[in-house]
């Protein structure tokens, strides 16, 4: 297995190469939600950026352990090299090595840097253990003509991942050393312990303990937040490298004995193996190129969550193992809409069929009220279920996951949560969620909750409630009911339940091709029946309406309503949440909170929706794979972007389409890999 991507220094958006460094980052995960991760030039931008953020069990959620580490090279003779740097305040940057960078780039999905000074040469790679909170970081002398001196500087701040970073420790910094183990905590009972073990053969630590004041992060400035923080060390580690010779620095929060097990060689060999295990499980067209480059990047987002015990109990009851999905690196944890819609992408495309499964299982056992948890909180146990279409993709997956895998033992021990969603539609469940006995649609709607999937809210505002009868959530609403008849005939021998769904399904196809057809646009309103009637913006949610497999749009308006999204909302890294024009537009999404949530749902571009856009496209032009691949051509470029071999969350509705939100997710990368695969010739 030989993957690489280099990265590009020559950026559209900037114009110098230290520039480009500070913007482009890096992220490695661990499979328990844990990671770590910076830009290219190591100096720190977000609250975010660590190199190690461990994952620990409820209530405590990811914790930041491992700030940075500075390092330098010294010679005996000659200059010496810095390899990160900081940013101060006054907008100086402090990054000596950047000039002596040469090549950055990932070796299988794994960062990699490679220096140069004076003939010498030195790479640096990182990777975390799986299902461990331990990140080692390799530093190998290449090739030179003399020893060099390789010191390393620890920094820590430890606190919640997403908490500010101006925050004040509440206990003093503890350090103590045993022999070649290190450990670094603070004198509270609920902190972290961080172990530092270096490997390389010889080497010493020196006490130096000192704060590093104003650190700046820029990130955090532009996005409104706390900008300035501190940084402690105790010290630094300092060895004598020969060429050819390495050495590992090993941080982490697991005991000595889980530590020792893997020592830094036999660790990344294992690391290396697992990746070449994924690509051998994935679908055969997603072993190579672009594909297998999102099959790996599609494994950062499965993990096993630390902490959910009631979760890892029933599952091991039954045989299986506890799976979900991060939403996006760094800020969600999982969220059901998201899961759902990534499944097929995330699970199916990669061979990760039992996984798949096992998240499934895992999200049924949590029906309540008819519905499944819109998230999990960071650091808790019980869900969130305010919203009204996860409950709906759930149907969707879980189709995606039969078609696949033919396992009718989870469709038949599912049916009685699936008959019961329905039921509880029917009757009227929590949020306004249910049935009009008028039409049969379904709406949906509680003041101060935000339901669908255009979900922002800054304090008590609610950007896009779309109260009333959204247009998404009748089409996966019609797509439920038909793939329920078909279950319930199919698999449980249970025709009468079946011809009632199919039965509402019939009046639900009438009522929809009544009511949301706009005549004067050319295209579906987006709510009818809303707080003030029925709302003609043209967003995406009606593509749904074509893309799932029981599409609820009448064929003869499939080709009005995509040449309206293809000419208006369509761009090269996604679908525009709204069309220009609309008073409500916003071409930008930045600035502070506020300015980014009115912004989230009202014109800013979403990289997933393509895939409902590919899959509505082929359902009109079915041997058109070649045209249907050019609408992802623009998000092959972007996995040079920000997060190098992943994709964000958003982007700028206009060019040139800069990427916002999260540096990397979910749902971005299992609809691009999806169709990719989809769109092969």
């Amino acid at each position: 297995m030989k993957l690489k991507r280099d990265i590009v220094w020559d950026s559209k958006y900037v114009n110098s190469r230290e520039e480009v460094l500070l913007k482009r980052e890096w992220l490695v995960t661990n499979g328990l939600g844990g990671y770590a991760c910076g830009t290219v030039a190591g100096v720190l931008t977000r609250r975010y950026h660590g190199l190690l953020v461990a994952a620990y069990p409820t209530p405590f959620g990811r914790t930041m352990v491992l700030n940075k580490v500075t390092e330098e090279v010294k010679f005996r003779e000659g200059p010496s090299l810095q390899l990160g740097g900081y940013e101060r305040r006054d907008g100086s940057v402090d990054m000596p090595g950047a000039p002596n960078l040469v090549d950055f780039y990932l070796q299988d999905g794994l960062p990699v840097w490679r220096y140069q000074i004076d003939g010498a040469e030195f790479e640096k790679r990182i990777f975390m253990v799986h299902l461990q909170n331990t990140v080692h970081i390799t530093y190998t002398y290449l090739s030179g003509s003399q020893s060099a001196w390789l010191k390393m500087q620890p920094l820590v701040q430890f606190r919640p991942h997403g908490d500010p970073v101006d925050q004040e420790p509440g206990d003093s910094y503890v350090f103590s050393a045993q022999e070649n183990r290190y450990q670094i905590w603070s004198g509270g009972k609920k902190t972290p312990q961080l172990r530092l073990v270096f490997e390389g053969g010889g080497g010493t630590f020196t006490l130096d303990e000192r704060t590093i004041d104003d650190v700046f992060y820029r990130i955090e400035y532009n996005r409104g937040y706390e900008t300035t923080g501190k940084l402690w060390t105790p010290g630094y580690f300092n060895m004598e490298l020969a060429p050819g010779q390495s050495a590992t620095l090993v941080a982490s929060t697991e005991q000595w004995e889980n530590i020792a097990t893997l020592p830094p060689g036999e660790a990344f060999r294992i690391e290396k193996e697992r990746r070449r295990l994924l690509l051998a499980a994935a679908h055969p067209k997603a072993r190579t190129g672009v594909a297998a480059e999102l099959v790996l990047a599609a494994d950062q987002f499965i993990i096993s969550p630390a902490g959910r015990l009631e979760d890892s109990v029933r599952a091991n009851a039954l045989g299986n193992e506890i799976r979900t999905v991060i939403a996006g690196y760094h800020w969600f944890t999982d969220w059901g809409r998201d899961t759902m819609i990534s499944l097929e992408g995330l699970t199916l495309a990669t061979g990760r069929h039992n996984e798949a499964g096992w998240i499934l299982r895992t999200f049924a056992h949590y029906v309540k009220d008819g519905l499944i948890p819109n998230m999990f909180p960071e650091g808790k146990v019980d869900g969130l279920y305010h919203t009204a279409d996860a409950t709906l993709w759930f149907f969707h997956a879980l189709d995606r996951y039969y078609q696949v895998t033919g396992d009718r033992i989870l469709m038949r021990w599912v049916m009685p949560q699936l008959k019961d969603i329905v039921e509880k539609h029917r009757a009227g469940t929590r949020f306004g969620i249910g049935i009009d006995p008028k039409d049969g649609l379904l709406h949906q709607g509680a003041e101060g909750y935000q339901l669908t999937w255009m979900d922002a809210k800054v304090g008590d505002w609610v950007v896009t409630p779309r109260r009333g009868k959204a247009v998404e959530i009748n089409a996966l609403w019609y797509n439920a009911l038909r793939l329920l008849a078909e279950w319930s005939r199919e698999d449980c021998d249970d025709e009468s339940f079946a011809q009632t769904c199919i039965e509402s399904a019939e009046e639900v196809y009438r009522s929809f091709n009544e009511r949301f057809w706009y005549e004067e646009g050319g295209y579906l309103y987006d709510v009818v029946d809303g707080e003030n009637g029925d709302d003609s913006a043209c967003r995406p949610n009606q593509i749904f309406a074509i893309s799932l497999r029981f599409p609820v749009l009448d064929p003869a308006r499939w080709t009005p309503v995509m040449d309206v999204v293809r000419e208006r909302l369509l761009t090269p890294v996604g679908l525009r949440t709204l069309a220009p024009g609309h008073p409500d537009y916003k071409d930008k999404y930045f600035g502070d909170l506020r300015s980014r949530d009115a912004a989230y749902h009202q014109g800013t571009v979403w990289p997933w929706l393509l895939g409902h856009f590919v899959d509505a496209w082929l359902k009109l032009h079915p041997e058109d794979r070649r045209g249907a691949r050019s609408f992802l051509e623009g998000l092959v470029d972007q996995l040079n972007e920000k997060v190098i071999g992943s994709l964000n969350e958003v982007f700028d509705a206009e060019e040139p389409y800069r990427p916002r939100g999260c540096v990397a997710q979910a749902w971005s990368i299992a609809e691009m890999l999806r169709c990719w695969l989809k769109t092969e010739e």
